[in-house]
C-alpha cells in the first residue's frame, strides 16, 4: 500500500513537473510568436506542433496576415495621398504664380489701361483656379464614394444641347462648328447635370486641340443594350501608345505641353460614367483627329 501511494505521489509529481514545463514552453512560444508579429517576421512555430500550441499559432498567423494586409493598404493609401498632393500642387502652381505676379504688378501700376488688362488676366487665372479646385473636389468625392447622384432614364437630346450651349463661347472663338447628326431622341440611363459635364469635357478638348474653323461631328448610334454618343474631331490626334493612358488622373500628352489644360477632365468623366453604369472609349489617328464615344444604357422597358 505504501509502495502504491509512493508511486502515485511520484507520478503526480512527474505530471505536475511535465505540465509546468509544457506551460512554460507554451507561454515562451506564444511570446516568441507575438514578438515575431511585432517585428514583422515569419511565424516559426510549425502548424503540426501539438494541439493547443498549433491552434494558437494558427490564430496568430491569421492575425499577422490581417495586420500585414492592413499595413500594406495603409501604405498604399499614404502613397496615393502623397501622389495626389503632389499632383494638386503641380496643377495649382502655375495659376497661383500668375495671380501673385499680376497682384504685384497692380500694386505698382497707375495706368488705367494696364490696370484693366492685368485685372482681366488675373480673373482668367482665378477662374482657372476655381475650375481646377472644383474638379478636384468632385474627383476626390467620386473616388471616395462621398458624392452620390441618381441616374434615371431620361432623353439624351436635352443633355447634348445643354453641353453644346455651355461650350458655345469657346466654339465661337475658334469658329468651330458642331454638326449634330439628326437622330431619334432616346431615353438613356444618366444624370443630366453630370453627364452634360462629361460631354462638355469632350467638346472642350476637341475645341482645344482642333484647328480654327474645323468641325466636330456628334452622332448618336443605338445598339441592343447601350447607345453610343460619338464625338469626332479633326484635331491633332493621340499617339497610339497614349490611348490607354489618357483617362488616367492628371495625365497629359507630351504633345499638349504648350496647350493649357490640367489632365483632370477625362479622368473625372470616367468616374462620372462609372457611377451610372456607362463607359467611354477612344480611337484616334495621330495627326488626323480623335473620336471619343460615350456609352449609356438603353431604357429597359
Amino acid at each position: 500500500m505504501v509502495i502504491i501511494l509512493f508511486i502515485i505521489a511520484v507520478s503526480a509529481s512527474g505530471i505536475a513537473v511535465y505540465e509546468h514545463i509544457m506551460r512554460k514552453r507554451f507561454f515562451r512560444m506564444t511570446d516568441m510568436m507575438l514578438e515575431q508579429i511585432l517585428e514583422r517576421k515569419e511565424i516559426t512555430v510549425s502548424p503540426f506542433d501539438e494541439g493547443e500550441l498549433s491552434a494558437v499559432a494558427g490564430k496568430i498567423r491569421r492575425i499577422r496576415e490581417k495586420s500585414e494586409h492592413d499595413i500594406l493598404r495603409a501604405e498604399k493609401e499614404r502613397e496615393e495621398i502623397n501622389r495626389l498632393i503632389s499632383d494638386m500642387s503641380h496643377q495649382l502652381k502655375t495659376p497661383l504664380s500668375s495671380v501673385i505676379m499680376y497682384s504685384d504688378l497692380l500694386q505698382e501700376e497707375t495706368d488705367e489701361k494696364n490696370i484693366k488688362r492685368f485685372v482681366g488676366r488675373m480673373k482668367i487665372q482665378l477662374d482657372k483656379l476655381d475650375w481646377i479646385l472644383q474638379s478636384m473636389f468632385k474627383m476626390v468625392g467620386l473616388e471616395q464614394n462621398a458624392i452620390h447622384f441618381e441616374p434615371e432614364y431620361i432623353t439624351v437630346r436635352d443633355t447634348l444641347v445643354s453641353a453644346i450651349n455651355s461650350t458655345y463661347d469657346k466654339l465661337e472663338k475658334k469658329e468651330i462648328k458642331v454638326n449634330l447628326i439628326p437622330f431619334e431622341d432616346r431615353k438613356l440611363l444618366h444624370n443630366r447635370k453630370w453627364t452634360a459635364e462629361v460631354f462638355v469635357n469632350i467638346l472642350e478638348n476637341a475645341v482645344k486641340y482642333s484647328a480654327q474653323g474645323s468641325i466636330i461631328d456628334i452622332e448618336v448610334r443605338p445598339f441592343e443594350m447601350y447607345t453610343e454618343i460619338r464625338f469626332s474631331d479633326n484635331g491633332i490626334g493621340i499617339r497610339k501608345e497614349e490611348l490607354t493612358r489618357i483617362f488616367g488622373r492628371f495625365y497629359r500628352s507630351r504633345d499638349a505641353e504648350n496647350i493649357e489644360g490640367s489632365g483632370i477632365g477625362l479622368y473625372l468623366s470616367r468616374l462620372i460614367l462609372e457611377q451610372q453604369k456607362g463607359y467611354m472609349t477612344v480611337s484616334s489617328e495621330y495627326g488626323k483627329g480623335s473620336c471619343f464615344s460615350v456609352f449609356l444604357q438603353n431604357c429597359q422597358y
